[in-house]
């Protein structure tokens, strides 16, 4: 097993029969070579998006030089391997064209021994434009395509969607979140790649049957030979091994053998025990000597999305290992409109933090990219499960034989590449798209059907039934049998009647709640509208002071400055940050004070939605809010920033996604208190209630034994609000819970207050900041002599909190704890913030 690769460096790239050649980066795009090059600004300050419009209507050239090591070039074969072209690529090698691409998603293989050279090649590949491709298509297919998020006005094409003719990530193309930058360039590596005799291509550990007993695994492994012969097949894994012997045939043959572990380490996702990870390896050998090998990296566990009748109407639900899994977590974009400049670090940070939030599920959402491999392999070691998309969302697409088959290829190369992972729980078809189309109810969806004639619905439609309900589905059965593969997100079922599209109320499937936000409705409305799955809810907030400046300059720190409504791409998006924060919140002092009142916003709007969706366990069975990350430096729905830097709402969720909470919620003069357990134990201790002045003072307590089941969600207390008021002003009083095991360790502390923040009695809260002893300043101790709401702790270093936007009750002491970033190999290491300062909010609204 020689090194037999060859990765291909040291390109070069300019506009299509331009003069100058300049140096380019690879893995890369055209948009960050101008960049390096010094040819065109940055991309993501101030209104640049708009200037830059223009590079994706240019043809592209990058071009390499390179020769072949005498040992690679004796190999019988020689093939070209393209991991990734964003996407209209046509390739020549020496003067000959040996490949034409179309799809950012697919890789491509060619075999160019023929015409490779010991020296002096040349590899040169033409990027078309993808926006004149587009409008081409757009023009063939005669009466286009719904495709809400193409934002074509920027790129200034006027009412041209040509998005959805592209086998491209849709978020190039423009979002209510994101940026416009359509790229074009080698996004993934390129090598040249030898082999002779026989090679295996691929190695799949298929399960069979995981139980805690034993492991029956296949390992299905793909083998391409030039010659028949005998051969051998061995697998090993942690002192097992598996031989079989059989017969190489010429072409491309499937060889499975069949493999059982006794009493397994099983994955487990985070919360209920290890992620355990077994490595597998193969060696093919042919003539008495190993030809090749392959290793994969996979956790033994058995998983499947429960969607059994019930009596409300049927579950949603994942089962892990026999167990089921209440899903916390949230969903993922891209985390940079050009995807290669990620790094391994960016990566972990936001699995990292989705862990350390108590998350055990992502969703890569279908607007975006089939993730990098790294991405799926920290959610593999962090324990997050994958709810995976297909890169299809909010659009209507083309049905035709050629698009079908570019989809299925495109389906079928991401399928073996992820499959392998235990992290996937889910295989999805798209994002809304079903529910925006609406086929089965006139009157329902986005309005799209009422832009067509009756017989270009029926196409569409059937079109949209090809792709989402055969080509994709028979992918998945194909290519990883046994994965779940949902049709689109949200739905109800797959009916072929009304019944099929989700609502705002449905007692089955998944549900993308938005009333709240995009019609205005109430925070309170979260608590209303609870469905079996909550895949999709949210509100937004701006980023903080530090990463707003990143891309505003002091005249810019408005409102409705021009910079700050470009970085805020929901149209109306400002304006209803704005209304919201007049109906629960104090009026900030100036527009940085709203920066962090907004935050606040988000946090408690999020805070609603969750706990609600946690007290309906066992009915609802997953929240996934909208959504974990930001593309680019921007207002948005995220809870963290371009920068990865933490918003109020990701300290919120770390809270609301405990494995064991204590939540309260008030309705009809009565205030509860609930206990959410994950825990497959079961949860005894004490609840103590307090009631509070402002002063600290307590003026009503009850204690009380409590006992909850596994995985369960009880109300454990409730009490009669104007009992405990007992004629005090609502304003000036809050309810403290704090559950405690029965070793008197605290579990869980809420607060509960009678009336919103803008209400609140506020006065200066006379914050003291001690540094806890012993800890090197890298903790502090914050007392307060009246109530100080939202304590915001703010480090001159990039890193977390133990906790922060938190409440400070006179009395009640709060130490936390600083971690960095990073210290290079490990992320969240304890250590000084820098300077520290700390603030709450009666620094930010006028009170």
């Amino acid at each position: 097993m020689n090194d037999r690769k060859l990765i291909l460096g040291d390109w070069r790239f300019r506009e299509a029969g331009g003069a100058e050649w300049r140096p380019a980066q690879v893995p890369g795009c055209v948009h960050t070579d101008l960049l390096r090059n010094g040819l065109i600004p940055d991309p993501f300050d101030g209104t640049n998006e708009i200037d830059l419009q223009w590079i994706d209507k240019k043809d592209w050239e990058y071009e390499t030089a390179f020769d072949v090591p005498g040992e690679l070039l004796t190999h019988s074969k020689l093939e070209l391997a393209f991991e990734g072209l964003d996407t209209y690529a046509d390739v020549e090698l020496n003067g000959r064209q040996v490949l034409s691409a179309d799809n950012m998603f697919r890789g491509y293989r060619v075999d160019v021994k023929p015409w490779i050279r010991g020296s002096g090649n040349t590899l040169r590949i033409l990027f078309r434009s993808p926006i004149r491709e587009g409008l081409a298509k757009l023009e063939a297919h005669g009466y286009g395509l719904p495709a809400s998020n193409d934002d074509s006005e920027t790129g200034g094409i006027g009412e041209s969607k040509v998005s959805v003719f592209t086998r491209k990530a849709p978020y190039h193309y423009g979002w209510d979140w994101g940026p416009r930058f359509v790229t074009s360039g080698i996004w993934k590596a390129v090598s040249l790649e030898g082999w002779s005799g026989c090679r295996i291509r691929d190695l799949f550990i298929r399960q069979e049957e995981v139980t805690e007993a034993a492991a029956r695994v296949t390992a299905v492994a793909e083998i391409e030979a030039e010659a028949a012969g005998a051969a051998r097949l061995t697998v090993t894994t942690e002192g097992y091994e598996w031989t079989k012997e059989f017969e190489l045939k010429p072409g491309v043959q499937t060889v499975e053998l069949p493999a059982e572990i006794a009493n397994p380490k099983r994955w487990w996702c985070r919360g209920f025990g290890d992620p355990a990870l077994y490595d597998f390896k193969a060696v093919l050998a042919a003539g008495g000597r190993p030809i090749d090998g392959r290793a994969v990296r996979t956790g033994l566990r058995a998983i499947r999305l429960v969607r059994d009748p019930d009596a409300h109407g049927a579950a949603f639900y994942f089962e892990l290992n026999g167990v089921p899994v209440f899903a916390k977590g949230a969903n993922h974009i891209p985390n940079d409109s050009f995807v290669t400049e990620l790094t391994y670090e960016r990566y972990r940070h936001e699995i990292a933090s989705a862990a350390e939030s108590n998350f055990n599920m992502l969703r890569v959402w279908g607007g975006g990219v089939y993730e990098a491999d790294v991405f799926y392999e920290l959610c593999d070691e962090y324990g997050i499960l994958v709810w995976q998309d297909f890169m299809f969302a909010c659009s209507m697409y083309p049905g035709d034989e050629a698009f079908l088959d570019n989809v299925r290829r495109e389906a079928e190369d991401n399928l073996r590449r992820l499959r392998n992972h235990p992290c996937i729980a889910l295989w999805c078809g798209n994002n809304e798209i079903d529910t925006a189309w609406a086929h089965y109810n006139e009157e329902g969806g986005w309005g799209w059907k009422k832009l067509y004639s009756p017989e270009q619905r029926e196409r569409i439609w059937a079109d949209y039934e090809a792709l989402f309900h055969d080509v994709l589905p028979k992918a998945v059965e194909r290519m990883a049998p046994g994965a779940d593969y949902w049709p689109s997100s949200p739905m109800q079922a797959l009916t072929g009647n009304i019944d099929q599209h989700a609502t705002n109320r449905s007692a089955r499937g998944d549900i993308h709640f938005w009333a709240v936000w995009h019609a205005s409705e109430p925070f309170e409305n979260y608590n209303d509208n609870i469905g079996r799955f909550m895949s999709e809810y949210g509100f937004q907030s701006f980023p903080e002071y530090r990463t707003a400046r990143s891309y505003a300059r002091d005249e810019d720190m408005e409102l409705e400055s021009r910079v700050m409504l470009h970085h805020q791409k929901n149209k109306r998006g400002n304006q209803l940050i704005r209304e919201y924060s007049d109906m629960y919140l104090k009026a900030p002092k100036d527009f940085v004070s709203f920066l962090y009142m907004s935050q606040v916003l988000q946090a408690e709007a999020m805070k609603i939605a969750i706990e609600s969706h946690r007290r309906s366990k066992s009915y609802c069975m997953g929240t996934l809010y909208w959504q974990a990350n930001d593309c680019w430096p921007v207002a948005s729905w995220s809870s963290m920033d371009y920068f990865g830097r933490w918003k109020a709402v990701q300290y919120y969720a770390r809270k609301s996604f405990k494995d064991v909470l204590l939540s309260a919620a008030e309705k009809d003069g009565a205030a509860s208190f609930h206990v959410i357990s994950d825990r497959l134990d079961a949860v005894r201790g004490r609840l103590a209630v307090r009631l509070y002045d402002f002063e600290g003072r307590v003026l009503k307590e009850e204690t009380l034994p409590v006992s909850v089941g596994s995985n369960a969600a009880e109300m454990v207390f409730a009490l009669r609000t104007a009992e405990w008021l007992d004629g005090r002003q609502p304003e000036r009083v809050l309810l403290v819970g704090e559950l405690t095991d029965d070793a008197g360790e605290t579990l869980d502390v809420t607060a509960h207050y009678f009336v919103s923040s803008k209400r609140l009695a506020l006065e200066e809260p006379g914050i003291q900041v001690r540094e806890a002893a012993g800890s090197g300043g890298t903790a502090f101790t914050l007392t307060a002599s009246r109530l100080a709401k939202q304590v915001y702790l703010e480090a001159e270093e990039e890193g977390i909190f133990s906790d922060n936007f938190f409440d400070l009750v006179p009395g009640i002491p709060k130490t936390v704890t600083f971690r960095r970033r990073s210290d290079g190999d490990i992320p969240f290491v304890q250590g000084s913030p820098g300077s520290l300062t700390v603030r709450s909010m009666t620094d930010f609204a006028i009170v």
